[in-house]
């Protein structure tokens, strides 16, 4: 009997999962928390820049990043990773200039990389465009935001910055809601 539930369990654990939940659950979650901040509903704290985005919108994303290399899923692995990496380096780009490792990034240095993730994220949505329309959604909202917040930055206007946190909890919350479906759709599939 016991060997018979090993088995089961290898096979198993030997078939491919679909790590979207987890990317998604962990992209969305790390999104609608920092544009609560970005919104101007609270301060920026510890919960948003140094627990959430580095370890469950980083990592999280790493990690089902590389489970979609199992999928043989590139948009996947490119998307999941790519975005693990963002939520990473933003967290350095503002804590590093803190600890006095560099030198924080001028409005329209935070701009430029914010451009260059939306044109990133741009080409993303166009590859949803092949797969369905939850991921179109989500990265079309994201497209959409990442130009919210660096017309922000560039202008150093608070009334752009908070829209973009207003638009970025409704990709936030879509991102989760995909995520969910997905994990909802697995589920009925066992």
């Amino acid at each position: 009997m016991e060997n018979d539930v090993s088995k089961n369990m290898l096979e198993q654990a030997g078939n491919a999962v679909n790590p979207a939940t987890l990317g998604l659950c962990a992209f969305g979650m790390s999104t609608v928390l920092l544009n609560l901040h970005n919104a101007g509903l609270y301060e920026m704290n510890a919960m948003v820049i140094d627990v959430n985005r580095p370890f469950f919108g980083g990592f999280g994303q790493l990690i089902a990043g590389m489970l979609e290399v199992k999928n043989k899923n590139v948009f996947g692995l490119t998307a999941f990773t790519s975005y693990g990496f963002f939520w990473i380096s933003l967290v350095a780009l503002l804590i590093f200039p803190r600890l006095g490792i560099a030198v924080a990034p001028s409005p329209v240095a935070m701009g430029s990389y914010l451009v260059l993730w939306g044109i990133f994220t741009f080409s993303l949505f166009m590859a949803t465009l092949r797969i369905n329309r939850g991921l179109q959604v989500v990265f079309g909202l994201l497209t959409l935001l990442f130009i919210l917040l660096a017309a922000g930055d560039f202008s150093s206007s608070d009334t752009v910055t908070k829209l973009a946190g207003y638009e970025g909890i409704v990709c936030g919350l879509a991102a989760i809601y995909v995520g969910v479906s997905e994990l909802l759709h697995e589920m009925d599939r066992k």
